[in-house]
């Protein structure tokens, strides 16, 4: 397994640790995102993408944040005293989402990694720099339907093509809690003084001719 390609974005956040955010991707077919570069004691160093670990609340069963002070949904005081802790002691609040099981491949990962990192700093000097992490991010929202229906019968794919907005269900027959037409100077149909009540209803105009 090589890695064909990473992509860097620099944080602009002076004394901060956090230097810059990357991508990789594994033999041209795989990508691990949201990586982070990090300054650290001996020089920068990667650490995995990850997210923040979870407890349920005892007087719900709601989920929360491990050390938040607070229930989301019922709004009770929550104990600080189910954090798990790692082999060290230290409390454990985050989780790899992806991340190397051995130390030759985290060894690889880090030092691509920081090269790719180095040369970056010194491409964001050129005048006209963009980041190309910011460029992957958009390029398949960016291009028109067109262009993303050849690229689905080319095989090219995304996988969070669910996330896409979807266009509103159209209204129901019979739906209820329609209101009766009200009687005016003159008699309306209710098909024409009242709107369409269906589900996502006034989000577009009405097109009817």
């Amino acid at each position: 397994m090589q890695i064909t390609e990473v992509r860097i974005k620099l944080m602009d956040e002076p004394g901060e640790r956090l230097k810059a955010f990357c991508s990789i991707t594994f033999d041209n077919c795989f990508v691990v995102r949201d990586l982070k570069i990090i300054d650290g004691a001996t020089g920068p160093f990667v650490a995995m993408p990850s997210r923040k670990l979870t407890a349920h609340c005892p007087h719900c069963n709601m989920k929360n944040h491990l050390r938040a002070p607070y229930c989301n949904q019922c709004g009770r005081q929550l104990s600080m005293d189910n954090v798990p802790t790692d082999s060290d002691g230290r409390a454990k609040l985050y989780a790899d989402i992806a991340h190397p099981i051995n130390s030759a491949c985290r060894e690889m990962i880090q030092e691509h990694v920081v090269r790719e990192y180095e040369s970056e700093l010194e491409r964001s000097k050129e005048p006209g720099y963009v980041s190309r992490y910011d460029d992957f991010d958009g390029d398949y929202h960016d291009r028109k339907p067109a262009q993303r229906g050849a690229d689905r019968r080319h095989g090219e794919t995304r996988v969070d093509q669910g996330h896409r907005q979807r266009a509103p269900h159209g209204a129901r027959d019979g739906s209820a809690g329609r209101r009766e037409a009200t009687a005016g100077p003159a008699p309306i149909s209710q098909e024409e003084s009242l709107p369409n009540e269906g589900f996502g209803a006034g989000i577009f105009p009405d097109d009817r001719g």
